[in-house]
């Protein structure tokens, strides 16, 4: 099996008149979608659409209707114009634990056969039930040890402390012995918040799962728990607070080879 673990943390970064910082320890799944049956049958504390101490759950992800996650991938490829051949997919997430989970970002690598990196999905979750994709094409040719520089216009709304105008910009290496995952997010009104995931490979194992339990309890719990704290501190600082707007009507904006911004949505 190619899936692992990867155990690491996260840091936030709050810049512009309200700074905040944070950093908390975190594990993470990249699974090989296609692996997900064989790691259902071969892992005891891991299972695909079941509740088990840790598991993935078609639903969480892509459409959220719970259908399979590779069509529902090609399809979104396709419709952007990324030819991958069936190439592998790698999801980057947080496991559900003990049935919950709440992942805000998760990211996958959509790769074309001859292993190539093709186009990365940054797939965004809000504490109020929504989420979005960025679909961003990656140039056949950039070298294999470069890092992935790619960005975005926001179209989806994240937090109250957090205005809808800027942009994203992404930095990551492809996962391998370690992970690094940089985002940036700058606003017109000044506002800026930079995120980072780090983290070191482990293999995805029984006695990994366990170690994960026992050295991160109940880490899925503490996520939502640690937003919402994080959140109160910002508001007695005196952070302002925005209005939720309506989600974008796609479920995936499409962001078109070359272009810096927002394409059609699809």
């Amino acid at each position: 099996m190619a899936s692992c673990l990867y155990f690491g943390r996260v840091m936030h970064r709050r810049l512009g008149a309200v700074r905040h910082r944070f950093a908390y320890r975190v594990f993470s799944l990249l699974v090989y979608i296609d692996e997900l049956p064989a790691l259902d049958r071969r892992l005891r504390l891991f299972s695909h659409n079941r509740w088990n101490l840790f598991s993935l759950m078609d639903r969480d992800h892509g459409d959220r209707s719970g259908r399979a996650l590779r069509p529902w991938i090609d399809n979104m490829l396709a419709r952007s114009g990324i030819e991958t051949e069936g190439g592998p997919v790698r999801l980057l997430c947080f496991p559900r634990v003990l049935g919950y989970v709440f992942m805000p970002l998760s990211i996958w690598f959509c790769h074309h056969r001859d292993g190539s990196l093709r186009a990365v999905l940054y797939e965004v979750h809000n504490t109020f039930g929504e989420a979005h994709g960025y679909l961003i094409p990656v140039a056949p040719d950039l070298p294999g040890d470069a890092p992935v520089r790619q960005r975005c216009d926001k179209a989806f709304y994240v937090s109250p402390f957090i205005g809808m105008s800027g942009s994203y910009r992404f930095r990551l290496r492809r996962p391998d012995a370690r992970l690094a995952v940089v985002v940036r997010q700058s606003g017109a009104d000044g506002q800026g918040l930079v995120a980072v995931q780090t983290g070191r490979r482990r293999p995805l194992t029984d006695g990994a799962l366990l170690r994960a339990f026992v050295g991160y309890p109940l880490m899925t719990f503490k996520v939502i728990a640690a937003i919402h704290w994080e959140a109160l501190r910002l508001w007695l600082k005196g952070a302002p607070f925005g209005a939720r707007p309506a989600p974008p009507a796609a479920l995936v904006t499409h962001v078109r080879p070359g272009g810096p911004g927002l394409s059609e949505n699809a």
